[in-house]
């Protein structure tokens, strides 16, 4: 009877040790495991690139230089939304309203129809940009159409799809923040949409 409860103290007091040592250990952060963190946050970051190159969210999103091969990406200029100082070509109002054209200007980064003229957003970290968004403001303005992710402002105008990314799965959402904040900040204020009637 005494040689039981020995052998039950000494595996509980073995427990009991392994417990705080693994416990320390993994309170500790040691370079092996930063290692890894780090390459997962790579990872997401690729991942995110991918969905942001095969969403074609540079189609209205980055200005475009043309070439013999028509309209590419300018890649100095890349997600940075319509390019503030540019003008708007003549628009013909009688081409618009339910039923007619939607119409896009050269570089695909300002559309017109029933709605008024919508400018696509400046996606890059800049302060300008998405640099203060949270990864919720992003998340609402994604899978919301709310403006700048918040209670209270405007919806998002067409053609931006995003009640197309109401499915998006989260973690694809956050690869997709987390991409956008590590490309080139770029100061660019988009302007505001114009209403129909302001045409």
């Amino acid at each position: 009877m005494m040689k039981t409860h020995i052998i039950l103290l000494t595996a509980f007091v073995c427990i009991a040790l392994f417990q705080s040592c693994n416990s320390e250990t993994n309170s500790q952060k040691d370079p092996e495991n930063q290692d890894v963190e780090k390459m997962s946050t790579q990872s997401l970051v690729e991942r995110g690139e991918y969905l942001v190159l095969l969403s074609g969210c540079d189609h209205c999103h980055t200005p475009k230089k043309m070439t013999d091969q028509g309209p590419v990406p300018d890649m100095d200029r890349w997600l940075m939304g319509y390019p503030s100082g540019d003008p708007l070509p003549e628009i013909t109002k009688e081409a618009l309203g339910p039923g007619k054209w939607v119409l896009f200007n050269g570089d695909l980064t300002a559309a017109v129809g029933p709605w008024g003229v919508s400018f696509s957003a400046n996606l890059t970290p800049s302060e300008s940009g998405i640099g203060n968004w949270s990864y919720e403001n992003f998340k609402k303005s994604m899978t919301e159409g709310k403006h700048k992710g918040m209670e209270g402002t405007r919806m998002v105008l067409p053609p931006m799809p995003w009640q197309s990314l109401g499915i998006i799965k989260e973690d694809d959402l956050k690869a997709i923040y987390e991409y956008l904040k590590t490309i080139n900040p770029i100061e660019n204020v988009v302007p505001p949409p114009i209403p129909p009637d302001g045409i």
